[in-house]
């Protein structure tokens, strides 16, 4: 997969790249990330990005020629999305529809946005990743792509981990343990260390319908409700609610 940022501060993108999920993708060549710094395609001996609004107002607004320039001349791999307030609401659905694309471009905004002209005419799209707002998109733009490249077959050790993480088929991951068995009088679930798989795999089923409905009744709201089989695990377990 490529992908292409465009900010004006590469160097905090570049620099988590390098770590972790993102940085393995790389190394085994699953993940070929490019930054662009906007203000290498400035023309003035300042490298301007940005200047005061139109019409008056605080903060100041990227320009539309060192962004279409940066993105033009680098020929960004399409689509191009502005990471902003009005974009689409990112979640797993969207990374898992993203994680099917050979690649994908995202500009970061700053101070008070980018000039319109960038989002209605250079743009393909906008994502945003809630309803608050960042000093610039730099770290929006790395959530979204270490969401996607994790989805990538091979950029997890386990790519089984995938089909059990939260928002997974619609709900939150089950509750997880390791050693000590017991820590401070708190002990592990029996179930988790009796040996039967098939008993352990039901278990982790109903704790995630049960944290779900808990948690994010939204979830499961959203998918449907609760199917008859998946009452009965929670009565199974006693986590009827």
């Amino acid at each position: 997969m490529r992908v292409e940022v465009f900010t004006i501060f590469p160097e905090m993108v570049s620099d988590y790249a390098e770590w972790s999920i993102l940085g393995r993708a790389a190394q085994a060549s699953l993940l070929e990330l490019l930054v662009h710094d906007l203000r290498a395609s400035t023309s003035d001996v300042h490298r301007s990005v940005d200047d005061a609004p139109f019409g008056g107002g605080a903060g100041m607004v990227l320009m539309p020629e060192p962004v279409f320039t940066a993105v033009e001349s680098a020929q960004a791999v399409r689509p191009l999305f502005l990471l902003g307030p009005a974009g689409r609401r990112f979640n797993h659905s969207v990374a898992t529809e993203l994680a099917e694309l050979d690649g994908f471009s995202l500009l970061c905004g700053r101070y008070e946005g980018v000039d319109d002209r960038i989002r209605t005419n250079l743009c393909d799209g906008e994502l945003s990743i809630g309803d608050f707002v960042l000093a610039g998109g730099e770290l929006a733009a790395l959530m979204v792509v270490e969401a996607v490249v994790r989805l990538l077959p091979g950029a997890l050790g386990n790519d089984e981990s995938i089909d059990d993480e939260s928002f997974a088929g619609g709900l939150l991951e089950y509750p997880q343990f390791t050693r000590p068995a017991e820590f401070r009088s708190l002990e592990v679930p029996q179930v988790l260390r009796s040996g039967d798989h098939e008993r352990v795999k039901r278990w982790r089923r109903a704790t995630a319908l049960a944290r779900t409905l808990e948690s994010r009744p939204d979830l499961v709201k959203r998918r449907g409700g609760l199917s008859k089989e998946e009452e009965a695990l929670l009565v199974e377990f006693d986590l009827d609610t």
